[in-house]
């Protein structure tokens, strides 16, 4: 039986992740057939597809509950190709929900699980530390506080890595300081999932619609190609600039603010150095649930939870209106103490997700090489 590897990523922010490694994973690995549930990007790169990426995204329970019958059935024939294909390592991307559920069944067949990247169990559902524990082989972590987090509660062999973002955007050119009176060139960042987009694409042009008054506004926009045509339709001839999701860094580079979705994106522009306001909404279903059965009370933003204080202000639910979003964005552009206190702090963002001398495709490649070998 030829060598193989599992790999999974549900999302795209998934994908992105898995990106940074698997060209060099599969350079180290040449005759490894690498296969699971990926995008397009992953696809074009070698791997075989079983599922898309694009029918497993979702966002919050209520999403989610709709496709318990898909997700049943997609690990069952996940475990039924692992043993077919008598596969004996997986590399288990973000995508927690399910890519949890799977890491047990993937044990119980003695695969060896590579878990990249930790949950958010110190955030919810501490009690997951305590199934990593049970499942994994290695868990690698992007956060800093977070291996210590882990080993505390029993993960025996936990990796700090290097955040990917470091790894993409680390040399993106950061944008002069904004001057009061130039253009305005504010950045949209709607987010990755389909509810995201159709939630809030209306409320960031409404924002920048209502500040176009008093600055010369200048709009980009991202689209996410995890996110059907027509969610944009209305938008982009509003847009001065719109980017595909694969050139965020270009976007970047052009941006003086930005409007976003709660994700990994705020470290992007945390990176960039872009003063950015977070906003985000579900369904009252998912608030309703989410204020019930978890009691984190921490940031939501990335950038926020790396610097372990509130760098960007959160606008969740209630609060994520144009008004205030408008109203947070008004602090920067009117007071240039506030707008040089930002920048101080989010130019330190890159030392803060940076660790030295480890490499994680060589690390992978080990594990599998020792894997065929037993």
């Amino acid at each position: 039986m030829k060598s193989n590897c599992l790999i999974v990523v549900g999302e795209k922010s998934g994908e992105e992740l898995c990106l940074n490694f698997f060209k060099q994973l599969k350079a180290n690995c040449p005759a490894v057939h690498f296969w699971g549930v990926g995008g397009d990007i992953l696809e074009q790169e070698g791997m075989e597809l079983l599922y898309h990426l694009k029918d497993f995204s979702n966002w919050g329970v209520s999403e989610v509950i709709g496709k318990l019958p898909f997700y049943y059935k997609a690990l069952k024939t996940l475990e039924a190709e692992v043993k077919s294909r008598e596969c004996k390592v997986a590399i288990l991307v973000d995508f927690q929900s399910f890519n949890l559920k799977l890491a047990r069944s993937l044990k119980a067949c003695g695969v060896s699980v590579l878990y990249y990247v930790a949950p958010k169990a110190w955030a919810w559902k501490a009690g997951r530390a305590k199934t990593l524990a049970q499942v994994v082989h290695t868990l690698f972590t992007i956060v800093p506080f977070e291996k210590q987090w882990f080993e505390d509660r029993g993960v025996q062999r936990v990796q700090s890595v290097t955040h990917p973002l470091y790894l993409g955007l680390s040399d993106t050119q950061v944008k002069s300081d904004y001057q009061k009176g130039n253009k305005v060139n504010i950045l949209l960042l709607p987010g990755s999932r389909r509810s995201e987009v159709k939630s809030l694409i209306p409320i960031f042009f409404q924002t920048v619609k209502s500040l176009a008054d008093g600055f010369d506004i200048q709009i980009l926009l991202v689209k996410s190609s995890n996110v059907p045509p027509s969610y944009y339709a209305d938008y982009e001839s509003l847009a001065h600039q719109v980017f595909g999701d694969e050139q965020l860094k270009d976007a970047l580079r052009q941006a003086d603010f930005a409007i976003a979705a709660s994700g990994t994106v705020t470290l992007a522009t945390a990176i960039g150095q872009i003063p950015t306001v977070v906003a985000h909404r579900v369904s009252l279903l998912n608030e309703f649930l989410f204020n019930s059965f978890v009691e984190y009370e921490g940031p939501f933003a990335l950038t926020n939870i790396v610097h372990q204080k509130i760098v960007f202000p959160e606008l969740i639910q209630a609060k994520c209106s144009s008004l205030n979003i408008k109203k947070e964005l008004l602090r920067w552009l009117t007071d240039k103490n506030e707008y040089d206190k930002i920048k101080a702090v989010l130019s330190k963002t890159l030392e803060l997700i940076r660790v030295e001398s480890f490499s994680v495709p060589e690390y992978m490649a080990q594990v599998i090489r020792e894997s065929y070998k037993r």
